[in-house]
């Protein structure tokens, strides 16, 4: 019977072939050990020399890390494994041999490792990774689907900047100037008020020359945009979202939250709803532990989202920024002009914003004065105006950052691990 190593559990007591490879392996006098590999999940082959033939024995003996084989053997339930299965071994082919693999067990430096991204995926902890952000995407879906979300794809290619920022990829688009995408949302705001509530999933592209362990150059977001909702509906739906998926990955990913060492009892208390805090508020909060340097009307760090962060133990929201440090389309407070209607959402345990959202502005007298204000082309933007011209209505929406949300998640240092091919400041390579 063919299966994958995910599959295992099924066929306990019989015979199984696995396509795989050899992940690492070790051996004595008489007795093999082969740690596989397939895709699905890890599983340790055992071969004693005593219960098959001497060829088959030396040539499990023989095996090089990364070799491609299928392996035939029984399935044994063993409770010491993660997986808890082991695979009695009865028989290797091999399909290819790998030789001289780069990547051994032993330890490697980061860029060695981000030079051979391609092969480094192949390891267990990076397997980890890739499955827990699988996870995410997954449950995005299934809690977008099942809350009336219809999905849009936004262009990558665009005329305009969403943010009204230089921190843009150029391109020439025939006889036209185009950008890469930084974000779908003023196209997803167009969508909504054709479908009503809409989300986007897809790339996005920031030209910021960041080396910091949060930043990458290409990254993923999720953004979602909803019709007739207001901020504070807005903020509920967030933390239902991401409470969503921290308990879709400790349902769906116990094995790999531990192959990564993660905490896991401080994620099982990330549950709606989540605490609130003003921009005001969070100044004076910062200002009592000695952050002397952030004033009123200067946007935060990484240093002073950590700090506030660190006054809770849930993800925070920081609610009411400054109308001058925040873009153009969100919407003044009605009793603050001075403030708009938005939110950062900040993550435990220093892994700072994962979610930037806000009520976007629904009047277009005030859209008009925004665009003088910012300096923005009228022209490109008309038919941005045009969604408060005709049927204008109360809209709002935010964006995730899939790579921070899985490395916050996951517990990982560093962003670069969190999406297959990272494309930092000094990377384009593999």
């Amino acid at each position: 019977m063919k299966t994958t190593i995910s599959q295992v559990h099924k066929y306990v007591d019989q015979e199984v072939t696995i396509g795989a490879w050899i992940a690492n392996k070790r051996s004595s006098g008489k007795i093999a050990f082969l740690q596989l590999r397939d895709g699905t999940g890890f599983i340790q082959g055992v071969i004693v020399k005593a219960e098959v033939e001497e060829e088959l024995f030396q040539k499990a003996k023989g095996l090089t890390q990364e070799t491609s084989v299928y392996v035939t053997g029984i399935v044994r339930k063993d409770e010491r494994s993660p997986l808890g299965f082991e695979l009695g071994v009865t028989n290797v082919e091999i399909i290819h041999e790998a030789v001289d693999y780069p990547i051994t067990p032993k330890k490697h430096g980061t860029d060695f490792l981000m030079d051979h991204r391609h092969l480094w995926l192949r390891s267990k902890r990076q397997h980890s990774v890739m499955k827990i952000r699988n996870e995410i995407i997954r449950a995005t879906y299934e809690f977008f689907n099942e809350n009336g979300f219809v999905k849009v794809d936004p262009p990558i290619l665009t005329g305009t900047s969403a943010e009204g920022t230089t921190e843009l990829f150029h391109t020439k688009y025939f006889d036209e100037d185009a950008y890469l995408s930084q974000s779908g949302q003023l196209y997803m705001e167009a969508a909504a008020m054709a479908l009503g509530k809409v989300f986007s999933f897809g790339p996005t592209f920031r030209a910021e020359k960041s080396k910091t362990r949060r930043h990458l150059i290409e990254f993923w977001m999720i953004e979602p945009e909803m019709s007739f909702v207001e901020h504070e509906e807005n903020l509920e739906i967030q933390e239902q979202y991401v409470s969503y998926l921290v308990q879709s990955v400790l349902k769906n990913c116990k094995l790999e939250l531990e192959t990564l060492g993660r905490d896991t009892s401080k994620l099982e208390k990330i549950r709606a709803p989540f605490p609130r805090i003003t921009y005001d508020d969070a100044i004076k909060l910062l200002h009592e532990q000695g952050f002397d340097d952030i004033q009123w009307g200067e946007d935060f760090g990484a240093p002073h989202e950590t700090a506030i962060a660190e006054s809770f133990d849930m993800p925070v929201f920081i609610t009411h920024y400054p109308t001058e440090i925040k873009s153009f389309y969100m919407k003044p407070d009605p009793t603050r002009a001075d403030v708009v209607l938005c939110a950062d959402l900040i993550a435990p345990e220093g892994y700072g914003e994962i979610i930037g959202g806000s009520q976007r502005i629904d009047d277009p007298k005030l859209m008009k004065e925004r665009y003088e204000a910012h300096n923005l082309d009228a022209e490109a933007y008309k038919w941005y105006l045009d969604l408060r011209e005709y049927g204008s209505v109360p809209h709002s929406g935010f964006g995730l950052g899939l790579e921070r949300t899985v490395a916050w998640i996951a517990g990982l240092e560093h962003i670069r691990e969190t999406i297959p091919f990272p494309r930092l400041l000094n990377r384009l390579y593999p």
